[in-house]
């Protein structure tokens, strides 16, 4: 790995026009279970604007927890958590919060509880939708939330939006495929990076992806190569997926 994903990715940065350029990570982190030092570094390092996390500290002072993270990685927490039921979101100081909203999704009695977190932010002239999620491991319950996804969306009532999650599922799965009927694939749109996310000492699915609304442009997205191989491997068991996005002004 000898390319940085800071130099081959477009920097974030507000166009005259008032268009974004923007940076946006989806992670998995497992809780922090593991070595979060190496996960802050890893964050840090693809100077995102926008971090959506799946599988964030759910129990014991994980606000805490979410704090510590968004501090090492020179960021602040924007919303989700446990909350969420796991999704949670982090941001740089380039984004102006203008509401957040964390969304439990109904329980199946025997499965884990699942939920979206969400935000509405402006970045420059910009203004866009944001939504972390992690979906079910059982394919009924899996496509019914894909759908209650597509909705929350559009309930959101944004001209842009941007998903990032673990969908549990690789894109010849229905949901993936009903996610990306709707929204662009940024990987399938524009790669850049690495293809697969998981696992990190042996990468050959893609089951994690950043999905944007037709009317973002896509400029790259895909695991970043080139960062350090130990921290990637210690921070969690997934692999991180970043996008370069260019979002109109409002």
């Amino acid at each position: 790995m000898a390319t940085s994903p800071i130099s081959t990715l477009p920097e974030s940065r507000t166009e005259p026009d008032g268009s974004a350029v923007i940076r946006v990570l989806s992670y998995n982190i497992r809780s922090m279970r593991d070595d979060r030092e190496a996960l802050a570094r890893v964050i840090s390092a693809c100077e995102p604007d926008l971090v959506l996390v799946q599988e964030a500290p759910r129990f014991f002072r994980w606000r805490k927890h979410a704090a510590w993270l968004a501090a090492h990685s020179d960021l602040m927490t924007l919303g989700g958590g446990a909350t969420a039921a796991g999704p949670l979101l982090l941001c740089s100081l380039r984004v102006t919060v203008e509401r957040t909203e964390d969304v439990l999704l109904p329980r199946t009695p025997g499965l884990h509880r699942r939920g979206f977190a969400t935000a509405v932010v402006r970045i420059g002239g910009a203004r866009l939708g944001v939504l972390s999620c992690h979906l079910s491991l059982q394919r009924e319950e899996r496509y019914a939330q894909g759908g209650m996804l597509l909705d929350r969306l559009k309930a959101m009532d944004v001209p842009h939006a941007v998903v990032g999650g673990d969908l549990n599922e690789r894109p010849d799965g229905r949901t993936f495929r009903r996610l990306a009927g709707e929204l662009q694939d940024c990987w399938a749109v524009k790669p850049w990076g690495g293809e697969y996310t998981s696992t990190p000492e042996d990468p050959h699915q893609r089951i994690d992806a950043v999905f944007a609304t037709p009317g973002i442009e896509v400029l790259g997205c895909g695991v970043p190569l080139g960062l350090p191989e130990a921290d990637v491997r210690a921070a969690t068991d997934h692999l991180p997926v970043l996008a370069a996005l260019r979002v109109p002004a409002s």
